[in-house]
C-alpha cells in the first residue's frame, strides 16, 4: 500500500468500490532533532505545499497485456465519448508500460532482462499499432488522436531509452539491443512525418519535455477526477478573532477608563500607560487567538475535497482531511502500543504529528470496464530534510597496526504507524523511513495486522 514514489516523497495508494467509505489514519514520530514542530512548520504550509490528493478510475495495478484495448475502438458517438474512450486507453498503456518498465530494471540476469525486454517491446508495438488502426474520420477528433499518438509514441520511445541506458548490458545480446533501439528510431522517425513537433520544439530539451508533460494532463482528462478544495473552518476562525479582538477590547477599555478616573488631566503618565495597555493587547491578541483557535479545533477535520468527473460533472466521491500536532497521551492506545514496540534505542524524544483522511464515494457505478477507483495520496518529506545536517562523518578501522578510514553519510529515522479503517476492520501497519538530506533511504514495513 504505501511505496516510494521519487526522492524524497512517499504515496499510499489504496482503492475505493462504489459506495465505500475508507478512513486512513498516519501516525509521525518525529524525532526532535530534525527540527520540526508547530513554529518550523505549520500543519498549512504542509498541506499547502507538501501534499497532494487525487482519485482516477483504477488502471494502476495492470501490466501491457491487460490494456483494454476495445476503448480505443469505440470511435463513433459522441465527441466526448471518443476522447474519453481514447484518454482511458492512453492512461492504461502509460501506467502499464511505466510499472513493467520498472519491473524489468529490476532484473539482474542479462538474458533474462533482454527477455522481458523484448516481450514488452512486443507487446508496445502492438498496442500503438492498435491506436493507429482506429484513426477517425471525422475532423473534430483527429485533434484528440494526434495528441494522444504523439504523448504515447514520445513516452514510449522514452521509456524503452531509459530501459537500455539502466538496464544490464552485454555484447551477447547485440542482436536483442539493435533492434529496441530501431524501435526508438522509428517511432522518433514517425513522429517527424507526421509533422508532430516542429523543429524548434524538438531542438529545445526543455520545451519537448514541457509540451509532453502537458499532452500527458489532456490524456488524463476524463480519467483522473476534477478535485475541489474547500477550507472547512474559515469562518469559524473569523468568527474566534473577531470574538477575541472584542474581549482585549473591552478589558483595554475598561482599562483606559478607570486610568482616565485616576489622571484627571493628560500627562506623561497617563500617555505611558495607555501605549503600555495597547502594546499588551498587541503582544497577547494573537497568542490567546492561536490558543483558543488550536483548542477549538482539535479534533476537527480542516479541508474537504470534492470529486468529480472532468466531463460530466457528476459527483464522484468527498473527502476530508485531518493534519495536526498531537501530544503522544492523545494517540489511540492500540497505535501507542505499536510504537511501544520499538527498540529502546528509537524512542528518543519526538513531536506527533497526525494525518488522516476519510473518503466516502457517493456514486453507484463508475466507468465501463472500471470497479474501482485508485485513490493516490502523496507525502512529500522534503520539509523534513531542511533541517538535517550536512556532510558525512568518518568510521575508522584498525586492521593490522594500519588505520583506515571510511566516509559515512548522516541517516535520519521517522517511524510512522498507518491505520486503514473499512468495512468496520481495521488494519495496522508500522514502517520505519530512512532519509538523508537528499532522498528516501528505504521504507521498511515493521509490524502489520490484517
Amino acid at each position: 500500500m504505501l511505496k516510494q514514489d521519487e526522492n524524497l516523497s512517499f504515496v499510499i495508494e489504496p482503492e475505493l468500490n462504489p459506495r465505500a467509505e475508507q478512513r486512513i489514519d498516519l501516525y509521525f514520530s518525529i524525532p526532535n532533532e530534525m527540527g520540526i514542530n508547530p513554529q518550523t512548520l505549520t500543519e498549512e504550509s504542509y498541506f499547502n505545499n507538501n501534499f497532494k490528493s487525487h482519485l482516477a478510475y483504477n488502471a494502476n495495478n495492470i501490466h501491457l497485456p491487460l490494456v483494454r484495448s476495445r476503448f480505443v475502438s469505440k470511435n463513433k458517438g459522441e465527441q466526448q465519448d471518443y476522447r474519453q474512450n481514447l484518454n482511458l486507453f492512453c492512461y492504461q498503456v502509460r501506467l502499464a508500460l511505466d510499472a513493467d518498465i520498472r519491473d524489468a530494471l529490476k532484473i539482474n540476469d542479462v538474458e533474462d532482462f533482454f527477455q522481458r525486454a523484448i516481450e514488452l517491446f512486443g507487446q508496445s508495438e502492438g498496442l500503438l499499432k492498435k491506436l493507429r488502426r482506429y484513426t477517425p474520420d471525422d475532423e473534430k477528433l483527429i485533434p484528440f488522436f494526434t495528441n494522444a499518438d504523439n504523448y504515447l509514441s514520445w513516452h514510449v520511445e522514452q521509456s524503452f531509452l531509459k530501459l537500455l541506458d539502466e538496464g544490464p548490458r552485454s555484447s551477447d545480446f547485440a542482436k536483442e539491443r539493435n533492434d529496441l533501439l530501431q524501435f526508438c528510431k522509428n517511432e522518433n522517425n514517425y513522429r517527424g512525418e507526421k509533422n508532430y513537433n516542429s523543429e524548434t520544439t524538438l531542438q529545445d530539451a526543455n520545451r519537448i519535455t514541457n509540451k509532453m508533460r502537458l499532452l500527458q494532463r489532456l490524456i488524463e482528462h476524463g480519467v483522473i477526477l476534477q478535485r475541489q478544495t474547500r477550507f472547512l473552518n474559515s469562518y469559524l476562525k473569523r468568527l474566534v478573532k473577531g470574538t477575541v479582538t472584542a474581549v482585549i477590547m473591552a478589558f483595554v477599555m475598561v482599562v483606559i477608563l478607570n486610568a482616565r478616573s485616576t489622571f484627571t488631566e493628560v500627562t506623561a503618565t497617563l500617555i505611558l500607560i495607555l501605549g503600555v495597555i495597547y502594546g499588551l493587547r498587541e503582544i497577547f491578541k494573537e497568542d490567546i487567538t492561536r490558543v483558543i483557535w488550536r483548542a477549538i479545533v482539535r479534533g476537527r477535520p480542516k479541508w474537504r475535497f470534492s470529486f468529480k468527473n472532468s466531463i460530466s460533472k457528476d459527483k464522484i466521491a468527498s473527502q476530508f482531511i485531518w493534519l495536526e500536532y498531537v501530544r503522544f497521551k492523545n494517540i489511540p492506545q492500540e497505535v501507542k502500543s505499536i510504537f511501544s514496540k520499538r527498540r529502546q534505542q528509537n524512542k528518543q524524544a519526538a513531536q506527533w504529528l497526525h494525518f488522516a483522511s476519510e473518503t466516502r464515494v457517493s456514486a453507484k457505478e463508475f466507468l465501463p470496464g472500471y470497479d474501482t477507483l485508485q485513490q493516490t495520496l502523496q507525502f512529500n518529506l522534503a520539509p523534513f530534510a531542511r533541517y538535517l545536517k550536512r556532510g558525512e562523518g568518518k568510521l575508522y578501522h584498525l586492521d593490522s597496526n594500519k588505520i583506515s578510514k571510511q566516509g559515512v553519510e548522516r541517516r535520519y529515522q521517522l517511524n510512522m504507524v498507518l491505520v486503514l479503517t473499512e468495512n468496520d476492520k481495521k488494519l495496522y501497519q508500522r514502517y520505519k523511513i530512512t532519509l538523508n538530506r537528499s532522498k528516501i533511504i528505504n521504507i521498511e514495513l515493521i509490524y502489520s495486522t490484517k
